[in-house]
């Protein structure tokens, strides 16, 4: 083999291996370009093969919205207190059971009072005594027999008598400890034995039925909460709506909160709720009826206006819409909707105006 053969044989073997080397690259390329002539194919068609979006719709109809004032507030027993004696001494009886109902004026409890008793039981032995002296000196003086002087020394010692029995039975009062109002008595805080004092807290006693809400108010209500006012209001953990009214309104604003406290009174008869529940609180400011509501997910704000879409023609249709009164979760539709239309509910955010979609569920439509 010449030189010549060898030049042009090792240069074929050259441009096999590199053709080689570069064809997963070229192959790459060209499938690239094809499909980017069949993509463009598809444009020029006008988007073959897109398919449909699958969407929730409601359909339109008259409703009553009612515009809510929300806020928080909190569950106050309508009488609570510290029960405590009035005199000191050591107890000698509790008469109550922890956490029970007790009626107003009930013995709760008692400090000794065996001194207060003897001395009780030896005014009261004079009585009759200081009595018939006074019942002698009468006849006595209504004979001329003695001076009125005289008559009234014995008079006035008979009514110090009685002052100083009522004096005695007064403290014997304060040694015994009675329940103020009817209510739930708490845990006690003390045993028979103890030595008890005005500041020694024996028990606690509230009164939970009916029961207070109180909530604060910003200055924009002041004028619109007042005595009477109906609320609604929830607890945690209860899916029920209890109504209550408004009672009683602050005189003034609280000069660093700008706010003013409100209270509200609910009758609470099966003591089912209890004293320092927070509580979620409704209170309805206007009532709109026969009005367009839809759900505010609904609606997109789009370069200052405010949009939905309707279902025409298995195609979604872009409606600019002017909105009246927000809720939490609602919309009223002041102009560009109409009772009847059927409104695309979900996957607002990939719609565009004539768009294929494909209706998957109806849902109803209420305003909260």
């Amino acid at each position: 083999m010449n030189k010549k053969s060898k030049i042009i044989v090792f240069g074929s073997i050259a441009v096999l291996i590199l053709g080689m080397a570069f064809f997963p690259t070229i192959k790459q390329r060209l499938t690239s370009g094809n499909r980017g002539d069949t993509a463009g194919q598809r444009t020029a068609t006008g988007g073959a093969g897109r398919t449909e979006l699958a969407v929730n719709v409601t359909v339109l109809q008259p409703q009553t919205l009612n515009n809510l004032f929300r806020i928080t507030g909190v569950l106050l027993p309508d009488e609570e207190v510290d029960l405590t004696f009035e005199s000191s001494g050591k107890i000698t009886h509790i008469y109550f059971s922890e956490g029970t109902f007790v009626q107003e004026g009930a013995l709760l409890a008692k400090v000794n009072d065996a001194p207060l008793q003897a001395e009780l039981k030896k005014l009261e032995a004079q009585l009759p005594l200081a009595q018939d002296r006074l019942f002698r000196q009468q006849t006595l003086l209504e004979k001329d027999a003695i001076s009125q002087e005289t008559y009234q020394s014995v008079f006035t010692q008979l009514e110090t008598l009685k002052a100083e029995i009522e004096l005695v039975k007064a403290r014997i009062r304060q040694t015994e400890l009675r329940a103020p109002f009817s209510g739930m008595i708490g845990l006690r805080q003390v045993s028979e034995g103890a030595y008890a004092s005005p500041s020694v807290v024996v028990a606690n006693l509230t009164k939970i039925s009916p029961l207070k809400i109180e909530f604060a108010l910003t200055q924009n209500f002041v004028n619109i909460i007042k005595p009477g006012t109906e609320i609604t209001f929830t607890v945690e953990n209860d899916l029920k709506a209890y109504n209550a009214s408004v009672y009683a309104v602050e005189s003034r604003l609280d000069v660093k909160t700008l706010s003013l406290f409100a209270r509200a009174r609910y009758a609470n008869a099966d003591g089912r709720i209890k004293p320092g529940q927070s509580a979620s609180i409704r209170i309805k400011l206007d009532q709109i009826d026969n009005a367009i509501v839809i759900p505010s997910i609904s609606t997109v704000k789009e370069m200052g206006r405010d949009i939905t879409y309707v279902y025409e023609n298995g195609k979604a249709k872009e409606v600019e819409i002017v909105t009246g009164m927000r809720t939490s979760s609602s919309v009223e539709v002041v102009k560009g909707l109409s009772v009847g239309d059927t409104l695309l509910t979900t996957g607002v955010m990939q719609l565009r105006s004539g768009m294929p979609v494909r209706i998957d569920q109806i849902v109803p439509n209420r305003a909260d």
